[in-house]
């Protein structure tokens, strides 16, 4: 067999370094012969070495992988593991020749600026509806969109009633209400008359009327007791409510 040589030149990578040793000898990329591609590539990376040129490590990468097939290749019983690692090496450079090969195509169809492409036409669309459905399709379409339709809807005055519609409570209505109170017990804790409303409107209420009535000096407060004050009776100093 003839001793490959090699010239040093620009490549992309090591596959394409690979590809140039095959393509210049002519040697069968579905049988390459490891140990003379090995040879030659090992000599190409001592060329540039030589010509203090910088390696990259992809390049000693694949030169460490060409070394492990030829290993393999001599250990007794491994004849299986050589040849799937020299079945991907090759399949590794066909798809990077086929890339080559694209790459080269595509770059012969660049457009440069002497060339000009026609815009693309406007489409004429039909907007006509020419699909049939089942009649239980188009049901179950018209019941989706009803449905969402209702959900775009503002919520019902009756949904918010039970939220925001509460009685209002007047001041004047718990006066009459303090005043009825003290007029039959006479003296009462002020915790009670609280506890008498059910809502926060009336336990404002209840408050602004006792100050109402403290004000007009028709009660006294002293020590949590709310007392009625009769008639021609001096008031004494009164605490104010908690």
């Amino acid at each position: 067999m003839d001793t490959l040589s090699f010239t040093v030149a620009e490549y992309q990578g090591p596959l394409d370094l690979i590809l140039h040793l095959i393509s210049k000898h002519k040697l069968n990329i579905f049988d390459i012969d490891i140990s003379s591609l090995l040879e030659q590539y090992l000599n190409a990376i001592n060329s540039w070495k030589e010509q203090n040129l910088e390696v990259s490590s992809e390049f000693l990468e694949m030169a460490s992988r060409l070394v492990y097939i030829k290993t393999v290749s001599l250990l007794p019983r491994h004849e299986e593991e050589h040849e799937k690692l020299r079945q991907d090496l090759t399949g590794q450079l066909i798809e990077y020749s086929i890339c080559k090969q694209a790459a080269k195509t595509l770059g012969s169809l660049y457009i440069g600026q002497d060339i000009f492409v026609r815009g693309p036409a406007p489409i004429k669309i039909d907007p006509t509806y020419t699909l049939t459905h089942p009649a239980s399709v188009l049901l179950a379409a018209l019941s989706d969109a009803m449905g969402r339709g209702a959900r775009r809807l503002p919520p019902s005055q009756e949904v918010f009633e039970p939220l925001v519609h509460r009685p209002i409570v007047s001041v004047t209505t718990k006066i009459f209400s303090v005043l009825r109170t003290l007029r039959v017990d006479g003296r009462v804790k002020l915790d009670r008359l609280y506890r008498m409303n059910t809502d926060r409107s009336g336990v404002i209420a209840t408050f602004l009327a006792l100050l109402e009535l403290m004000k007009s000096g028709k009660i006294a407060l002293q020590n949590d007791q709310v007392e009625l004050i009769s008639a021609g009776k001096k008031q004494e100093p009164v605490s104010s409510p908690r």
